[in-house]
C-alpha cells in the first residue's frame, strides 16, 4: 500500500496513452473503426511498410487495444470493443477543444472551408423519404465492413468515371471515415467541378454506429 503500488496501478493507466502515443497507430484505430483488415491492407492504406505497421499493431494489441482472428495464413485485426472506437472519438473531441493548432492542421490537409455538409439527423430523414443518393467514398473493402443503410459504394478513385451512374433528380451526399477523412471533401469537390450539387456527412460511420443508427454489411459488430 506504498507509493510503489500505487505507481504500479497509474502505470497500468498509462499503457492506453503510451499506446496511442504514436501518430501512425491513431491512424490504424482510425482505419481499424470501419472494419477489421490483414496487415498488407493497412500498410498500403497507411503507405507504411508491412513491419513498421506490424510493429505498431503489437504494441495496440499489448495494450488490449486491438485483437485478432486468423483466417489460413493471414491474421485479421479489429478493435477490441466499441469502447476502444468511443475512447478514439473522445480524443477527438479533446483535440477539438484543447489543442489551439488543430484547426490549422486541419485546414492543411482538408482544404479551405468550402464543402458544403449535412448532419446525421437530416441525412437520416432525407434517406427514409427517398429525396437524396448516399455514397460511400471509402476504398470497396472499408464498404464491405459496414455503411450506412442504402448508400452506394464509389470509391473516390472510381467516381469520375462512375458519375453517370448517380441519378439527375435527387441531391448527393457523399461520406467517408469522419470528419478529419479528405475522401468526402475531395469527392464534393469533384461533383461540384462537373456541376452536380452534392454535399458531405459531417462525420462518418464511426460516429453513425457510436448514435447507435443502423449500419448494413457483413462486420457490424
Amino acid at each position: 500500500m506504498g507509493r510503489d503500488a500505487k505507481r504500479a496501478l497509474f502505470e497500468q493507466f498509462a499503457r492506453i496513452g503510451k499506446a496511442l502515443s504514436s501518430p501512425t497507430r491513431v491512424e490504424l484505430i482510425d482505419l481499424l473503426a470501419q472494419g477489421e483488415r490483414p496487415v498488407d491492407s493497412l500498410a498500403r492504406a497507411t503507405g507504411a511498410h508491412v513491419t513498421t505497421v506490424s510493429a505498431h499493431l503489437q504494441a495496440l494489441r499489448q495494450a488490449r487495444l486491438v485483437s485478432t482472428r486468423r483466417e489460413g495464413t493471414r491474421i485479421f485485426y479489429r478493435l477490441a470493443g466499441a469502447d476502444v472506437a468511443g475512447l478514439y472519438l473522445q480524443v477527438q473531441r479533446l483535440a477539438e477543444h484543447h489543442l489551439p493548432d488543430l484547426p490549422a492542421a486541419r485546414a492543411a490537409f482538408l482544404g479551405p472551408e468550402d464543402v458544403e455538409e449535412i448532419d446525421r439527423d437530416e441525412l437520416w430523414r432525407r434517406a427514409e423519404q427517398g429525396t437524396v443518393t448516399v455514397i460511400d467514398v471509402r476504398p470497396s473493402e472499408e464498404y464491405a465492413g459496414g455503411h450506412l443503410p442504402g448508400a452506394i459504394s464509389i470509391p473516390l478513385d472510381e467516381l469520375a468515371g462512375r458519375l453517370a451512374e448517380l441519378p439527375t433528380g435527387s441531391d448527393v451526399v457523399a461520406y467517408c471515415r469522419g470528419p478529419y477523412c479528405v475522401l468526402s471533401y475531395a469527392a464534393v469537390r469533384l461533383l461540384r467541378d462537373h456541376g452536380r450539387p452534392a454535399r458531405r456527412l459531417a462525420d462518418g460511420v464511426l460516429e453513425w454506429r457510436a448514435a447507435e443508427l443502423p449500419v448494413e454489411g457483413a462486420d457490424v459488430a
